[in-house]
C-alpha cells in the first residue's frame, strides 16, 4: 500500500506507476497492458483533450464496451480535468442523443462499431465538439456535422507537446454516473472526486484488498459496481483482467484458470448460471479468494453451492445504490450466522432508519434507509428538484443525508435486512429500470390501449419485468411482438421476461393504474 496521500482519483494511476511502472495493470482479450502503458496513453490523451480546448468540468461520454480504450478514455479524461461519464454500448440512439444533451458533453469516445447507433444519435446533439473513435472513424456519417472526428489509437501513440494540465481540486467533479429515474429519463449523478477516492479506499479497506489481487472484471463499466473493480485495482496497484460480460462462459472459465483472479464480483445472475453449469460438470476455482455480490440480493440458498465452485473464498454480501456507490456489507464471517442480511454501513459511514415522517423506527420494524458519509453524491445533474427528494437536511446545519427509498429493517446488533422498494423503479440484473421508460415504449405499438410494467422478486435478477397490456378491439398482438419492439427499442435488460393481457386495468379511486394490486394479483397466482 501506498503512503502518498492520494486526494484525487486520477492520483492513483501515478502513484501506482511510480511504485511499478512495469507490473501489469489490465489484462484483456488476452493482452497485459503495464502501468507506465496505461499512464502513458492516459496521459497522451489528457494532453490531447486539453489541447482541443476542453477545461475543467467540462464533460467527456465514453460510450464503448469494456476494453483497453474505455480503461485508458476514464483516466485520460480524469487527468484532463474532465468529468467522465460512461455510458452502456447498449444504450439505443434516443437515450444516447437524451444523455449527451442532458450532460452538455462536449466530447464522445466510441467505437466505430456502434456506428449506426452513434450516427443517428448525434445528428441532433449540439455540444459535442470532437468525436474520438477506436476503430475507422470514417464509418460515423452524420449529415451538416460541425464536430471534428478524430482517431483514438493515433491520439495515444502520438508525441504530443508536454503541457500543463489543470489544477483540480477534490471537490470537484470527477465523473456523472447515469441511472434510470422515475420520470422515465436517466439521471446523472454526480460525484467529486472527494466523494470516490473516499469511496475506493472504504471498499478496499472492508474487502481486504491488496496489490496481490487480481479482479476479474465482467459487469459494464457503465455500471458502478463494474467501474469501482478498476478503480480498486489500480488504487492498491492491483491486476484487472477485463472481460466482455458473462455470454460466453467456456472462456470465462478457461481465463479464470489462465490468468488466476483473486476477487470476482459477481451478481445473482452470474451466480444462478455458474450454480446451474457446476450441477451438470462441477466447477471448483480454488484461486479466488473473494467473491462480492450486490445490485440484487444474493439468496441464501446460493450460498452452500457458491462455497463448493469457490472453496477457498470469503463471500460478501453488500447492498448500494449508485447514488453513493455503496451502504452496507455483510463481513464474510458472518455469511452463515445472518444468511438473510447485508451486513452493517461500510467503513467511514453511518445508516439509520426513519419512517414516512422523518422519525427513528425502532429494532425489528420497517423503515426507510438513509445514508450519512462523505461517498454521498454530490446531487443528480440539471434536476434539482430530484435532487432536493433524495438529499435530506441532516442534523448538522447544511448537512444532506441520502434517503434511499428502500425498506429496511434493523436486529437488534445493528444488522440492515431489505424489505422493500419504495418507489417505482425496478432492479433487475444489476440494472436499475424505470417502468416509464418500457411503458412509453409499448405504448407506440398500434392496437396498445394501456400499459403498466412492474418488477416482481426474482432469485436470480433481483427483480423480473413483466408488463401489462389492454388493446383497442380486433387489436392482433401477442407476448412476441412485445418483445420484439422492446428489444428494438431498449437494452436487452429492460425487455420484460413476461407480457400479460388483460381486459381492463384494475384503478385507483383517482382514476390512475393500480400497479400494487396488479403486483399481489401476480403473486397470488405464481
Amino acid at each position: 500500500m501506498t503512503s502518498i496521500p492520494q486526494r484525487l482519483l486520477g492520483e492513483a494511476l501515478l502513484i501506482s506507476t511510480k511504485q511499478t511502472p512495469s507490473k501489469t495493470a489490465i489484462i484483456v482479450k488476452g493482452k497485459e497492458y503495464t502501468y507506465s502503458e496505461l499512464k502513458e496513453s492516459a496521459e497522451r490523451l489528457a494532453l490531447y483533450l486539453v489541447k482541443s480546448g476542453i477545461k475543467k468540468g467540462d464533460r467527456v461520454a465514453i460510450s464503448m464496451e469494456n476494453s483497453w480504450q474505455t480503461v485508458v478514455s476514464i483516466y485520460g479524461t480524469t487527468l484532463s480535468g474532465a468529468v467522465f461519464l460512461v455510458i452502456n454500448p447498449q444504450t439505443k440512439a434516443d437515450k444516447l442523443q437524451y444523455i449527451l444533451n442532458d450532460s452538455g458533453a462536449k466530447v464522445l469516445i466510441s467505437n466505430s462499431i456502434l456506428k449506426h447507433e452513434l450516427s443517428a444519435a448525434l445528428k441532433d446533439v449540439k455540444t459535442i465538439q470532437d468525436v474520438i473513435i477506436t476503430g475507422d472513424e470514417k464509418q460515423i456519417i452524420v449529415a451538416d456535422s460541425t464536430f471534428r472526428l478524430s482517431n483514438f489509437e493515433s491520439i495515444i501513440s502520438s508525441d504530443i507537446e508536454v503541457r500543463s494540465l489543470p489544477n483540480i481540486i477534490p471537490n470537484d467533479l470527477a465523473a456523472l454516473i447515469y441511472t434510470s429515474g422515475s420520470t422515465g429519463f436517466p439521471k446523472g449523478v454526480m460525484m467529486t472526486h472527494q466523494s470516490m477516492v473516499f469511496t475506493t479506499w472504504s471498499l478496499i479497506e472492508y474487502l481486504r484488498l491488496s496489490e496481490e489481487d487480481r479482479i476479474m472484471l465482467l459487469l459494464p463499466l457503465a455500471f458502478d459496481y463494474g467501474l469501482y473493480q478498476l478503480l480498486m485495482a489500480i488504487t492498491v496497484v492491483g491486476t484487472l483482467i477485463v472481460e466482455q460480460s458473462f455470454i460466453f462462459t467456456a472462456s470465462i472459465y478457461r481465463n479464470i484458470e489462465k490468468y488466476k483472479p483473486t476477487v470476482f464480483p459477481g451478481v445473482p445472475t452470474i451466480y444462478a448460471m455458474m450454480i446451474a453449469s457446476s450441477k451438470e460438470n462441477p466447477l471448483a476455482f480454488d484461486c479466488i479468494q473473494k467473491v462480492t455480490n450486490t445490485a440484487a440480493a444474493l439468496p441464501a440458498e446460493f450460498i452452500p453451492d457458491l462455497k463448493k465452485i469457490f472453496p477457498n473464498a470469503l463471500i460478501f454480501k453488500m447492498y448500494g445504490l449508485t447514488e453513493c456507490k455503496r451502504v452496507c456489507y455483510l463481513e464474510p464471517e458472518l455469511v452463515d450466522l445472518k444468511p438473510t442480511s447485508v451486513g452493517k454501513a461500510i467503513p467511514g459511514t453511518e445508516v439509520f432508519l426513519l419512517d414516512a415522517e422523518g422519525n427513528p423506527v425502532p429494532n425489528g420494524e420497517s423503515g426507510i434507509l438513509h445514508i450519512r458519509g462523505p461517498h454521498v453524491m454530490l446531487g443528480y445533474w440539471n434536476k434539482e428538484d430530484l435532487s432536493r427528494e433524495m438529499l435530506k437536511q441532516g442534523n448538522l446545519p447544511g448537512e444532506r443525508i441520502l434517503c434511499s427509498n428502500d425498506l429496511f429493517k434493523m436486529d437488534e446488533d445493528g444488522f440492515l435486512y431489505f424489505q422493500g422498494r419504495t418507489d417505482d423503479i425496478i432492479k433487475t440484473r444489476g440494472e436499475k429500470v424505470s417502468p416509464i421508460e418500457i411503458e412509453n415504449v409499448i405504448y407506440k405499438i398500434d392496437g396498445v390501449k394501456e400499459v403498466a410494467v412492474i418488477g416482481i422478486p426474482d432469485k436470480i435478477m433481483g427483480e423480473s419485468i413483466v408488463a401489462h397490456i389492454t388493446t383497442h378491439e380486433l387489436t392482433q398482438l401477442n407476448e412476441k411482438d412485445v418483445q420484439k419492439e422492446c428489444m428494438s427499442k431498449l437494452e436487452v435488460f429492460m425487455v420484460p421476461q413476461k407480457v400479460i393481457f388483460l381486459n381492463e386495468m384494475p384503478k385507483s379511486p383517482n382514476g390512475k393504474i393500480d400497479k400494487k394490486e396488479l403486483k399481489k394479483i401476480l403473486l397470488e397466482n405464481e
